[in-house]
């Protein structure tokens, strides 16, 4: 995976703020006006519609 972040830096879920140090399967990706957002397991569940509609993260 081609990250921008630089390895000591954890990564952060966008919507809830839950950190992790590595990736876990379970989390998604989205790319908003040219920037990776991450989500956790929980928000994506609870958005997935949007997610699925593309909707960018500022309208959930």
């Amino acid at each position: 995976m081609n990250d921008a972040r630089k390895p000591e830096e954890p990564l952060v879920c966008a919507r809830c703020g839950t950190t992790v140090e590595e990736l876990p399967v379970t989390w998604t990706c989205s790319m908003e006006n040219g920037a990776r957002h991450y989500f956790c397991e929980a928000c994506a569940r609870e958005n997935i519609r949007s997610i699925e509609g593309r909707l960018d993260s500022s309208w959930w």
